[in-house]
């Protein structure tokens, strides 16, 4: 059973990237401020950057059922369960709001998490998934998967700190 939920977690996390993915192209704004910091097109698809629209509840239109749990579990919605709605259930509401947003991906290929950044000033600067069944952030490298090919080709890898530097 916990085999199949954290397959339906992966596939939650890529839904959500392709959605966030779709919204970049929607939002000037986020395309320019990753314009103006040297990033093209070719290396915003290559790395699968999006951006996580303004708004509380932007993922209750990519998941009709808000109220799914692997959402929470997957770290895209926070849930608390001390306030509730106007429904007497526990309030969400998106993890990522208003964020350029790089998706961390395992050695296969696979979306496990996200690392989010404000395009204009606010804190935090960077905001990343929480530690989940398919993502530990002290076991990840983000860019990996997609340098795998460089790093063959050329015998070495230039690890860096930070998701622009990759």
């Amino acid at each position: 059973l916990e085999f199949r939920r954290v397959l339906f977690r992966s596939d939650v996390l890529e839904k959500a990237a392709k959605a966030y993915q779709k919204q970049l192209k929607d939002s000037p704004r986020a395309v320019d401020y990753l314009k103006g910091r040297g990033l093209s097109g070719q290396i915003a698809k290559t790395f699968g950057l999006g951006y996580a629209p303004e708004g509380w509840r932007s993922l209750a239109s990519v998941f009709p059922d808000y109220g799914e749990p692997l959402l929470v579990e997957s770290g895209l919605v926070i849930e608390h369960a001390d306030e509730k709605g106007q429904d007497g259930e526990a309030k969400r509401y998106d993890r990522f709001r208003d964020r350029i947003m790089f998706p961390i991906r395992n050695v296969k290929g696979e979306c496990i998490g996200f690392g989010g950044r404000v395009l204009d000033k606010g804190e935090p600067k960077y905001l990343n998934s929480p530690e989940t069944p398919v993502f530990s952030k002290g076991r990840e490298l983000y860019g990996l998967f997609e340098a795998r090919t460089a790093i063959r080709q050329h015998g070495y890898a230039l690890v860096t700190e930070g998701y622009m530097d990759v």
